[in-house]
């Protein structure tokens, strides 16, 4: 009597109860609380403060602060770019192949590539004292960064499958992501420009120079004058910035790995072997849904990076405003991160492509003004709110709807497991990849147009060039990215059907689950 009684109480009280109250403790394991949401956001920062800060000083460094040859400065920059956006499917390769531990399968990744970044990140902003092997020594440490901001990058864009299977928590967190995103690349740029901008040598007035031939040889001459002192101030002003952004890198590494847990039931993973990445890529890429995604991205990514890389140069020559332009940059980043929410908010309200079409379209007309209109403070100010407006949109977007392919890849393809890295690391890589594109465009462009390095001015042909690559171009590549668009097949009536599908299978591998237990429960 005594040992059924202790069967019955086992049965009772220790493996029906649970099993059945099971169900409701993952439904609540499913809500992500704010906590979680702002540390798994704060991970996104370290990416684009550092890329930020590369973006708009790297190339000015390179040139008149390490004083590189042009040509020698363009190869680092092309390379490295090219090198940042082989390393994504490199990496995404590599994390296919990691096996499951007690800090997870992406968390690592994380952990362990972030002291190294900080330790490259500020060799590359140091100067260092040897006449020759300058070249190699910024491009070796470009590139080490490159990868090691990768490794940190991609499973940390992948984590967003892992941290909940609910559409709704994934979408908010990522719109989390997003403001904190776009909130560190007005740190990045407000960091280096407030740090560097008290010492950096002002423009050479030559406008003797400008157009003709020898110009570039009378302002290397110019540049000779130059006092040693102010040039060292510089080159300390650039180490003490690298010296913050570095900080805040591990912070919020840290803030990362403490405050998020990888689910591994999210990511549907049963098994520790490793799936095949060959095979996995090849199945990514013969999903119609997200190659139309990404062909659409694609275009519009170019414009607004056409428009990064050469705003400043624009507000500098074409406009006139060289005092402003960290002003003007300001708005635009700080519009971008006031407007997520309400972006966040539409594409729940209307639909994700519906917020595609309003968001990044509804920089056209602006772009067109500040083109046409002659130059007015108060016009390129409300210019630069207006782009803030579409940048938010074009970063909250692509992150948000990367999700809800992969759901739809998961319905048809119910047995193939872990290839989200896959997804993400090659839509990084196609972002690099235009990146460099634009990069390329750009400098080409303006060398053609005659642009002389670091003049008080710039040939009317320069100012023409600049008009095309902030103005018409970009609108050209919107419009063939939204003409794009109309492909792309998961609207809101799929994304709903292929939610409750999800859900149907989860319930079903639910109460399989929950069968056992009962069985075992009765053996017992």
């Amino acid at each position: 009597m005594a040992g059924g009684g202790g069967a019955e109480r086992v049965r009772a009280g220790g493996l029906l109860p649970p099993a059945c109250c099971q169900p409701r403790r993952r439904e609540s394991r499913e809500r992500l609380s704010v906590c979680s949401k702002l540390c798994y956001a704060v991970g996104g920062a370290p990416y684009q403060i550092t890329g930020c800060a590369l973006g708009f000083f790297l190339q000015i460094y390179l040139l008149d602060v390490a004083q590189l040859d042009p040509f020698y400065a363009s190869i680092i920059l092309f390379v490295g770019r090219a090198w940042d956006a082989v390393t994504d499917p490199m990496v995404g390769f590599f994390i296919s192949k990691t096996s499951w531990t007690r800090f997870g399968r992406l968390m690592p990744w994380i952990i362990f590539s972030t002291p190294f970044a900080v330790i490259s990140y500020f060799l590359i902003w140091f100067v260092p004292d040897i006449s020759r092997g300058q070249v190699m020594w910024y491009l070796i440490f470009y590139c080490i960064f490159q990868t090691l901001v990768t490794c940190f990058h991609v499973p940390y864009s992948a984590l967003t499958m892992f941290i909940s299977r609910e559409q709704s928590e994934r979408d908010s967190a990522t719109a989390y992501r997003m403001t904190v995103e776009v909130l560190g690349t007005v740190l990045g740029t407000a960091i280096q420009g407030q740090i560097v901008g008290k010492v950096i040598t002002p423009c050479i007035e030559s406008p003797v120079f400008i157009g003709k031939p020898n110009s570039s040889v009378a302002m290397e001459e110019l540049n000779m004058t130059h006092d040693t002192g102010s040039l060292t101030d510089t080159r300390n002003a650039y180490m003490i910035a690298a010296g913050v952004i570095g900080g805040l890198y591990i912070l919020c590494a840290v803030i990362l790995s403490v405050g998020v847990r990888e689910k591994r039931e999210s990511s549907e993973l049963q098994s520790d072997e490793p799936v095949s990445f060959f095979r996995g890529l090849k199945l990514v890429m013969n999903h119609g849904a997200y190659i139309k995604l990404i062909a659409g991205f694609l275009f519009t990514s170019l414009a607004f990076m056409l428009l990064e890389g050469n705003f400043a140069l624009f507000c500098t020559y074409t406009l006139g405003f060289r005092n402003a332009f960290q002003n003007i940059l300001l708005a635009i980043m700080l519009s971008a991160t006031l407007t997520i929410p309400f972006w966040q908010w539409f594409l729940t309200r209307f639909g994700k492509k519906t917020a595609v079409y309003v968001g990044i379209s509804s920089a056209i007309p602006f772009l067109i003004m500040v083109a046409v209109l002659d130059s007015n403070i108060i016009v390129t100010y409300v210019v630069a709110i207006a782009a803030g407006i579409s940048v938010a949109a074009a970063f909250l977007l692509p992150w948000s709807m990367l999700p809800d392919v992969i759901d739809d890849f998961k319905l048809q393809h119910p047995d193939s497991h872990g290839h989200e890295a896959i997804f993400f690391s090659f839509y990084v890589f196609f972002t690099k990849f235009t990146s460099g594109v634009s990069l390329g465009i750009s400098t080409l462009s303006l060398d053609f147009a005659g642009y002389q390095t670091r003049g008080c001015s710039q040939p009317s042909e320069v100012n023409v060039t600049l008009k095309m690559l902030v103005s018409a171009v970009p609108v050209v590549l919107i419009l063939l990215g939204l003409l794009l668009f109309k492909l792309y097949p998961i609207d809101e009536e799929k994304r709903r059907k292929n939610k409750k599908a999800l859900q149907d299978l989860r319930e079903d591998s639910n109460s399989s689950s929950e069968s056992d237990n009962t069985e075992l429960a009765s053996i017992v």
